[in-house]
């Protein structure tokens, strides 16, 4: 013989199964997300100024505009010291002999940099450092961002 289920157990059941479907699926409805739209507020200028370096950069040999570009090369340090009156000191020395190359002195806590050259491969910084050996015998060559070279105009 089957055992019965007595009638007041089978509406029960019945109901937590309905109250549980009803509470997933509000649950889900709540916690759906719709699809926004993002607005980009920007003021008038940015886009001429936009406009404006692309047809700088178009206009300009080898794509680079003197002063707004830069790439990785090579620099020889010739003076690493705290002295601030030692650097401009070694930074003037440089610039006596060498006045179409540039310098730069860089100041990281405690100590000044005087760097020298914008070469784009390390056996032009070599050479450089060969020549500067006797007026500065503590030199090394420092990988980082170098300034595009000087161009000349001429009007052929």
């Amino acid at each position: 013989m089957k055992k019965a289920i007595p009638d007041n157990k089978a509406p029960i059941s019945l109901i937590r199964y309905c109250f549980l479907f009803l509470l997933l699926s509000l649950s889900a409805k709540t916690f759906a997300q719709e699809r926004g739209k993002v607005q980009v507020v920007a003021p008038p200028l940015f886009d001429t100024l936009l406009a404006k370096r692309a047809e700088l950069n178009k206009n300009t040999k080898g794509g680079a505009a003197a002063g707004y570009s830069s790439s990785y090369g090579y620099r020889v340090q010739i003076y690493s010291g705290s002295n601030r009156n030692s650097a401009y000191n070694a930074q003037a020395k440089f610039n006596r002999e060498f006045p179409e190359m540039r310098t730069y002195i860089i100041y990281r806590e405690p100590n000044f940099k005087v760097r020298a050259g914008d070469f784009r491969s390390r056996i032009e910084a070599e050479r450089m450092k060969e020549q500067l050996k006797p007026m500065f015998p503590a030199m090394f060559i420092v990988s980082e961002k170098i300034n595009p070279p000087k161009t000349v105009i001429t009007n052929d």
